[in-house]
């Protein structure tokens, strides 16, 4: 074989091998919702890709992106406020829909606008409240119907806490400053709210989100909390 020949086909092969690494890494953007494709970066990107161009082989939905808490300060070299690691918030943070309902466009979830529609609650009423609401209560307007509100999971519930503030722990719709009545929510309530999470360590118990300072803590499922129904998400 000829020294010309050696030489096209190593071209070939390496032109392949450059080929696949770029499709393989732009696949790999879009998994991981790296790309840009309609102007706003943030986890939804990766969604919109999926549906767009078709890629079965990534996650369902991507894999799970962790956000920036919130904190913008310095306390210590390597700290939180220095690194400020995390996926960025969309701004705005919050769209209220004008329906009763708000979406938060970070995580895709859609909240009850009304953070204290149901006054406090032990666990099992929370859950059953949050199960038959529908649209019609609670300044719902959105066409909901009974089983599309839930109680949020530990996990839905803690990701609405800015830790940038506190009493409560809540950022405004633009997600630049603490919120305030009425943007979006309203009656935020500063104490207990419950998720639908039992603590695995003694399961009397659940999972709840103290508002004012974004402590998770478990309580005793016959404890009195606020409710704030959450619908969508997967």
């Amino acid at each position: 074989m000829s020294s010309k020949k050696i030489l096209g086909n190593t071209v070939t092969v390496l032109a392949c091998l450059l080929i696949l690494s770029v499709s393989n890494a732009w696949a790999a953007d879009i998994c991981k919702a790296d790309l840009d494709f309609s102007g706003d970066v943030y986890p939804g990107d990766a969604m919109i890709m999926l549906a767009e161009w078709g890629r079965e082989d990534c996650a369902p939905n991507g894999p799970a992106m962790v956000p920036k808490t919130g904190q913008t300060t310095q306390y210590a070299l390597g700290d939180d406020g220095d690194l400020e690691k995390g996926v960025a918030w969309p701004n705005p943070r919050f769209k209220d829909n004008g329906n009763g309902t708000v979406t938060d466009n970070l995580t895709g979830l859609i909240w009850l606008k009304n953070a204290n529609c149901f006054d406090i609650r032990n666990w099992s009423q929370a859950l059953t409240d949050c199960n038959g609401l529908n649209s019609g209560e609670c300044g719902l307007t959105d066409g909901s119907i009974a089983g599309d509100w839930r109680l949020p999971n530990r996990s839905e519930l803690n990701s609405l806490i800015d830790v940038r503030y506190y009493n409560p722990a809540l950022s405004n719709t633009a997600g630049t400053g603490q919120w305030s009545a009425g943007n979006p929510f309203t009656n935020v309530q500063s104490g207990l709210y419950w998720s639908s999470t039992t603590y695995a360590g003694y399961t009397d118990a659940a999972w709840g989100v103290v508002m004012d300072v974004g402590d998770v803590y478990g309580y005793n499922k016959s404890y009195n909390g606020y409710v704030w129904p959450v619908r969508g998400g997967q």
